[in-house]
């Protein structure tokens, strides 16, 4: 296995795995989206290509991991830096209501925001998504790196806590019980 950062332009190249990995992992509870998710996934990934600042990295390769064979993706993370005009669209209106407008703007905007992270189920213990993680959040100005997930998501949860991410205290309104993360090297993150 190895992870490598990958140009927005190459990805449709990797559209098969990742639609794949998309589809498997956010099937899954607490998700439990329809496998056809991944289909809508790789048509949004194109436009996000686009965001200033963005960068995939792919976990690829051929042999076998926790007993199981792979080939080709069975992991990806994207992320891209957080416009200084926040937007209002997806879950981002309700960010801005939960932290406020100081935060918003010192705490995210500019700043790199990790949009996904999946590693397929038979993929999973081998330090992979780590090492997406890392990969994709390693040049985060200032270490100023965020995400949003779900309160409900806690293998999810746990994983970034082990990685160093803190949870912002404050919940996001809205049906998915979402939560903001800050990356371990971000500044409002330091004691």
């Amino acid at each position: 296995m190895r992870v490598r950062l990958v140009e927005g332009a190459s990805l449709p190249s990797y559209a098969d795995g990742i639609r794949q990995v998309y589809a498997d992992v956010f099937s899954e509870p607490p998700w439990n989206e329809d496998p056809s998710a991944g289909d809508r996934y790789v048509e949004r990934l194109a436009a996000d290509a686009a965001r200033p600042g963005f960068t995939a990295a792919l976990a690829l390769g051929e042999g076998a991991v926790g007993g199981f064979a792979t080939q080709g993706t069975v992991g990806f993370a994207t992320a891209w830096t957080t416009p200084d005009i926040f937007p209002s669209g997806r879950s981002y209106g309700h960010v801005a209501e939960a932290l406020g407008p100081d935060r918003v703007e010192g705490w995210l905007c500019g700043a790199l925001e990790v949009d996904e992270l999946a590693v397929s189920p038979d993929a999973r213990g081998a330090g992979l998504g780590a090492a997406l993680l890392s990969a994709v959040t390693e040049a985060a100005p200032d270490g100023r790196c965020w995400l949003l997930t779900s309160v409900h998501a806690e293998a999810t949860l746990r994983f970034y806590r082990r990685a160093g991410w803190h949870q912002v205290p404050v919940s996001v309104p809205g049906r998915a019980g979402l939560v903001v993360l800050l990356g371990p090297g971000h500044p409002a993150a330091r004691p």
